[in-house]
């Protein structure tokens, strides 16, 4: 009885292996993409603090309606008083900055 005789190549068990490692690879760099996208999206954010040393606080409402929505928005998150550092409105959208009042 003659023994079979096999001859494997090598490409059967590396191509997987490859191919993970490209996949890998190409997520890092899809990951790494996102990131900047998303930190050059803050160089044009607002400032984080008011003149005066206090914390400032962004919020967004709908232009379609009164800039009440965006104050009551700035009242609850304060629990009272605040100052306006800047308002804007753009592309449908009112935005608030404020500065909470100490109490």
């Amino acid at each position: 009885m003659k023994r079979a005789h096999f001859s494997f190549d090598r490409t059967e068990f590396t191509e997987p292996a490859r191919h993970a490692g490209f996949l890998r690879r190409t997520a890092r760099a899809v990951y790494a993409l996102a990131a900047l996208a998303t930190l050059g999206g803050c160089g044009s954010s607002a400032p984080l603090f008011a003149p005066d040393g206090r914390p400032t606080t962004q919020v967004q409402c709908s232009a379609a309606g009164t800039w009440d929505a965006c104050m009551q928005q700035a009242r609850g998150m304060c629990g009272g008083n605040f100052d306006v550092v800047r308002q804007s409105t753009s592309s449908g959208v009112h935005t608030l900055l404020f500065a909470c009042k100490g109490s």
